[in-house]
């Protein structure tokens, strides 16, 4: 299995997935500072103490497979996060508009995070690799509910002050 072309392709995701992982750890600071509202920014420090704990469960997959953890540049999240800090550019400072840009870039995040995790983890289980498919689906459980307080921050109150302004 581990000779497959399936499972070579498994573990060159896995790489970008890391990449991603650590790319992302390193904008969420700056995203954290961009924000307006307390409770954005809460989350932003949230999500970079659980982006951690990914990259470490990703390092526990790369292990069980017997595999050395590296990251090999991801194209989709590196244009992902450029977005990203163009909003926070293109955007007045201490402004919902610029809230409502940091959720939506975020949004992307998961969204992205939440594909991969999931056609990994389906990947993992076609293949027998029981702990890397647990810990994808932890993984993966934690950005669905990253996205979903992303959404009800949105809906209870930044979207709405963002349109006020």
């Amino acid at each position: 299995m581990k000779n497959s072309d399936f499972h070579k392709f498994f573990v060159d995701e896995l790489k970008d997935l890391y990449w991603a992982e650590n790319a992302l750890l390193k904008d969420l600071p700056e995203m954290e500072a961009a924000s307006t509202s307390k409770e954005l920014a809460e989350g932003f420090a949230k999500h970079a103490k659980e982006t951690k704990e990914h990259i470490a469960r990703l390092e526990k997959v790369f292990e069980s497979l017997g595999e050395k953890a590296e990251g090999v540049k991801c194209e989709a999240m590196a244009g992902i996060l450029k977005e990203g800090r163009s909003i926070i550019e293109d955007t007045t400072k201490d402004s919902m508009t610029r809230d409502a840009g940091l959720v939506l870039a975020a949004q992307k995040v998961e969204h992205y995070e939440i594909a991969t995790y999931g056609t990994l983890k389906v990947f993992a289980s076609h293949m027998g690799h029981t702990e890397a498919e647990r810990l994808l689906a932890e993984t993966l459980d934690n950005e669905k509910a990253t996205n979903a307080t992303l959404t009800g921050l949105a809906e209870r109150f930044i979207n709405k002050k963002a349109v006020a302004e």
